[in-house]
Order: structure tokens, then C-alpha cells, then sequence
């Protein structure tokens, strides 16, 4: 008993050093290359703070910023404005991002985001984050999903024609996008997985890979999210076209 006792104590020990050891970013499950993977960069809001912009851009890994802009139909990051001015005088390419939330029409979020995001040569595409964390409590079915995004990229279509891109948990593809892919707008896909790298296949199955949450650089206090483009890419503007070559 007691050596059973001791055995799980320590397992334990082991499980909360672990735990603590990637919350702060001791410890990653992903580190993909950059020989691998040569376009790798990070997504932001107001949670990192005042950002030191320049520093960020020296670095290797880091070619793009996608930044948090909008959430539900009035909420603006406070952040955004700084970040989006920045980011792009220090070269990187830039990318806006709006929290889709569950309970607000799909219309009257794009017409938030309309009002928050500039127009701007070289940008990536609008990107929607579709996800259960953080969200109301409303578990929309799946024909109220379908005509809730529908109706927000529609309402996107005359400022951003291009297709967007859908950031998307293993849980949200799951219950709603795998295998109803048609009832949705044509879209990038921007897939979280911090546990191990998704299959590829020549870029068909997805875009972007978010590979950690807890990843550091210099010029950022304290955790941010690190993402790379799919590994047979080796610049923008093939895989967006509205982008210009970096």
C-alpha cells in the first residue's frame, strides 16, 4: 500500500512539473524546423502586452503577425490599431483576426470588423476564429453555424472579396466543418494543434498550423502563439495571392 501510495505521489509530482514546465514555456510538444518549415510566425492581442515590434521582426521565425481585431459585434481589441501600425513598419506581413462568438448574428460581427480593419495592399485574408473557449454558452446546431458564418463572410465580401481564413480547434472541425466543408464559404484553413503536427498534404488539408501556445521571443513579455505555413511553401503569394512576395 504504501509503496503503491509513494509510486502515485510521484507520478503526480511528474504530472504538475510537466504541467507547469509548458505553461511557461519550459516545455513544447512542436518545435518544427525552419528548414521544414520556412514561413513561420505569430498570433497576438491585447493579452501580450505593449509589443516591441522591431525586435520581433529580426527574428528568423517570425515572417507574418496575425492580430487579434474584433470579437461579437462590438467588441475592438484594444490593442489592434498599435499593433496593426507596427507591424507593418517593421516589414512583417500583417493579418486581422475576429473572434466569432455564438451569439451575435454573423452580419452584424462583420460589420464590426468592417469598421476596425483597414484596407491594406499585402495583407493576409480576414481571419475568423472558430472556437468553443472563451464563447458563450449558446451550442449552435449545425445549420445555425452554417448560416451564421454564410451570412458574416457574405456581408465581409464587397471590402475583403478573398476567401478567409477559418481558425478552427480540433473540437469545432469535429462537431462542425469534418465532412460538411460545402455548407460553409470556401475557405484557408488555420489549424490549432499543439500535441503533435497535423497530416499535409501539399497544402490541401490545411494552411496554417498554430503549433504552440506558450512559444518566447524577444520583444514579447511573457507567452505567445507560433504558427508556420504549410511545409511545401516558401513564400506568400502563391498560397495568397493577395499577398505580395516577402
Amino acid at each position: 500500500m504504501v509503496r503503491w501510495a509513494t509510486g502515485a505521489t510521484a507520478i503526480l509530482m511528474v504530472a504538475f512539473a510537466a504541467y507547469f514546465a509548458y505553461d511557461f514555456g519550459m516545455l513544447r510538444f512542436n518545435n518544427p524546423s525552419l528548414t521544414r518549415y520556412p514561413i513561420q510566425g505569430i498570433d497576438v492581442s491585447h493579452h501580450q502586452g505593449a509589443i516591441d515590434w522591431r525586435t520581433v521582426a529580426a527574428q528568423p521565425n517570425v515572417r507574418f503577425a496575425i492580430m487579434k481585431a474584433t470579437e461579437g459585434g462590438d467588441h475592438r481589441d484594444s490593442r489592434f490599431a498599435e499593433n496593426w501600425q507596427r507591424a507593418g513598419d517593421a516589414g512583417l506581413v500583417r493579418g486581422a483576426y475576429h473572434f466569432f462568438t455564438f451569439c451575435r448574428p454573423g452580419r452584424d460581427q462583420a460589420q464590426n470588423v468592417l469598421a476596425t480593419v483597414p484596407k491594406a495592399t499585402g495583407a493576409l485574408p480576414i481571419a475568423v476564429d472558430l472556437e468553443f473557449v472563451g464563447n458563450c454558452n449558446k451550442v449552435p446546431t449545425l445549420e445555425e453555424m452554417a448560416t451564421e458564418v454564410n451570412a458574416f463572410v457574405t456581408e465581409l465580401k464587397g471590402s475583403f472579396p478573398e476567401k478567409p481564413i477559418f481558425y478552427v480547434t480540433p473540437e469545432f472541425y469535429d462537431q462542425y466543418l469534418k465532412g460538411n466543408e460545402a455548407r460553409f464559404p470556401d475557405h484557408y484553413l488555420w489549424l490549432r494543434s499543439v500535441f503533435k503536427e497535423p497530416a499535409q498534404e501539399g497544402c490541401r488539408r490545411w494552411s496554417i498550423w498554430q503549433f504552440a501556445d506558450n512559444g518566447t521571443l524577444d520583444g514579447i513579455q511573457g507567452p505567445v502563439d507560433l504558427n508556420a505555413l504549410c511545409p511545401s511553401e516558401t513564400g506568400f503569394e502563391h498560397l495568397f495571392p493577395t499577398v505580395a512576395a516577402n
